[in-house]
């Protein structure tokens, strides 16, 4: 059945759906770094500011993946709560995440949490991240790890925490607007 002739809440539960699933890619598709499925995750022009990193998300994908070989033996992203507010073809979401690391060096695991906020875009009938900004508010290691001062400040950069409407998750339309960088660790 065409997705026009669908009642629309059947059509915005599929689509829902389809994001949720998306954001489940992704998770898995960072910790197999299976490259085809993260990008299958965004857009072709779609950005992400991650804090420690900021520009395009192919970009961001090599960026991570050489990442996690260099400084870890394995590592799961875990995503918990979601919200997803729906208006036609866009989609902001919320979707909080905790990060369990298994370190090279220094301390045997690193373990932070924080909050992805997504803009969803469907096009050609696919939803993908259009733009991401991947808030990081609470850390169980990194502070014990020597990390040059700039990496632990950009880690707390790419948006504000607040238990207000001033945080960024209010934000509408989410834009990754800051210029693209890489902060190194060390």
């Amino acid at each position: 059945m065409p997705s026009s002739s669908l009642p629309p809440i059947v059509q915005a539960l599929i689509d829902r759906q389809a994001i949720l699933d998306c954001i489940h890619a992704y998770a898995r598709g960072v910790d197999r770094c299976d490259r085809d499925l993260l990008n299958s995750v965004y857009h072709e022009d779609a950005w992400d500011d991650h804090a420690v990193f900021c520009g395009p998300a192919a970009d961001f994908i090599e960026w991570a993946f050489a990442y996690h070989e260099k400084y870890l033996i394995s590592h799961q992203h875990y995503v918990l709560n979601h919200t997803c507010e729906l208006r036609g073809a866009v989609a902001h979401t919320e979707t909080y995440f905790i990060f369990a690391g298994r370190n090279r060096e220094g301390p045997p695991v690193t373990l932070l949490g924080g909050r992805y906020l997504d803009r969803f875009e469907k096009r050609a009938e696919r939803w993908a991240i259009a733009a991401r900004k991947c808030l990081v508010e609470w850390n169980g290691s990194l502070n014990d790890i020597k990390h040059h001062p700039d990496w632990l400040a950009a880690l707390h950069s790419s948006g504000r925490s607040a238990r207000s409407p001033e945080d960024t998750s209010y934000e509408r339309p989410l834009q990754v607007t800051r210029p693209a960088h890489t902060v190194a660790p060390y």
